[in-house]
């Protein structure tokens, strides 16, 4: 296992941490592809029961590494486009699991990282969390997250949220269906436990094939969601190298506003 992943079992439960402290447990390719392999890994696993998603720092997770979010800026759109699939790979294998899945937000979520917890069955957070989707800041938008966080807090919600890039709490993120339970941090690993009590004594088979009931009568099908990935990875692909995106991220990597804030 890659160093940006640990991965731990205890008992029947599989913890999967995000170990990049140092930068927020940002995304870059080497954490998106050690993820997406330990998931797979995990969903082979017959001894494997649940997996809980958490991370190391004080951050769950900031979302795009500054370097990988540098890298993107200069590459073509093709380049973008299988970028964005291997992003887009990691969600949909965390989202169509079979087994179980618990998110534990012990801190802040950006952009990619709540999708993550979007993706995940059960989310359990703490209320000092903030969460944030503010790619529109940057020129750009939430492309291959919106389908999971679209599921998780529904169209009304993501509408809001996608339009302002604006900063939520860990109750607000509750109150909208994003996360299931926020409390406090102290109280954060018993609700973990008790969630993991809960899931872990059950029938498997029949759980299994719950969460698959609740995906067809929803209407969220694996090879459309695929499918929809695919196009929402060729969007964020064209938007990044396009004009306004260029200048966005530029913005952001130099820490200068962007001129659509006001007074540039």
């Amino acid at each position: 296992m890659a160093d940006s992943i640990l991965s731990e079992r205890r008992g029947t439960v599989l913890w999967l941490t995000l170990n990049r402290p140092q930068v927020h447990n940002a995304f870059d390719d080497g954490l998106i592809a050690a993820l997406t392999a330990a998931l797979e890994a995990a969903d082979a696993e017959p001894q494997v029961r649940a997996v809980v998603l958490a991370a190391n720092g004080s951050c769950f997770s900031a979302g795009a590494d500054l370097n990988w979010m540098r890298s993107m800026a200069g590459a073509t759109e093709e380049q973008n486009r299988d970028d964005s699939l291997r992003l887009a790979r990691l969600m949909c294998t965390l989202q169509f699991l079979s087994k179980p899945t618990i998110a534990r937000v012990h801190g802040s979520a950006y952009g990619g990282g709540v999708g993550l917890v979007a993706c995940c069955d059960i989310a359990v957070g703490v209320t000092t969390a903030k969460f944030a989707l503010s790619e529109v800041k940057l020129g750009l938008v939430p492309a291959v997250i919106s389908p999971y966080v679209i599921d998780a807090i529904g169209v009304r919600q993501a509408r809001r949220l996608f339009l302002t890039g604006e900063v939520f709490s860990g109750e607000h993120a509750a109150r909208i269906g994003l996360l299931h339970a926020a409390v406090a941090p102290e109280a954060l690993d018993e609700e973990i436990d008790r969630v993991l009590h809960l899931v872990t004594k059950v029938a498997p088979q029949a759980q299994r094939e719950a969460k698959q009931l609740a995906f067809r009568v929803g209407g969220i099908d694996q090879a459309q969601t695929e499918a929809v990935d695919t196009a929402n990875a060729a969007l964020i692909a064209r938007l990044r190298v396009a004009e306004e995106g260029q200048h966005g991220l530029a913005a952001f990597l130099e820490k200068r506003a962007p001129r659509w804030v006001a007074g540039n």
